[in-house]
């Protein structure tokens, strides 16, 4: 199982980007997917994740501005960012909660993509 996370890159604050996150492998069921970002000296935090029941979480900091979308077709979840600020500047991760069978379960992250957010 690998998680492939793409689509950072450099941007001016208030611009957009467009992250994805493939997941590829033999799998029996994705419990829980979303995004984490880590920023140099500080913890990872959540972004934005699906939960098991299928709604959605986000961080306080990225409400109103970062949407999480998924095609499960493709087990694919995708994080529309806007209004990026420079703050934002981070390590973004992705990770998902998977069961590869009934009885065996665990955690799984990207490579993680940078995101860097600068005039």
């Amino acid at each position: 199982v690998q998680l492939q996370a793409s689509g950072g890159g450099l941007v001016q604050p208030g611009g957009s980007l467009r992250l994805s996150c493939v997941l590829s492998g033999s799998i029996y069921r994705i419990n829980t997917m979303g995004w984490y970002r880590q920023a140099p000296g500080n913890q990872r935090e959540l972004v934005a994740a699906f939960t098991t029941g299928g709604s959605t979480n986000y961080g306080d900091s990225v409400k109103g501005r970062f949407t999480i979308s998924r095609d499960d077709a493709k087990n694919t979840v995708f994080l529309q960012m806007n209004s990026l600020k420079p703050e934002d500047t981070a390590v973004y991760y992705c990770s998902a909660d998977i069961s590869l069978s009934l009885f065996k379960r665990g955690d799984y992250w990207g490579q993680g993509t940078l995101v860097t957010v600068s005039s």
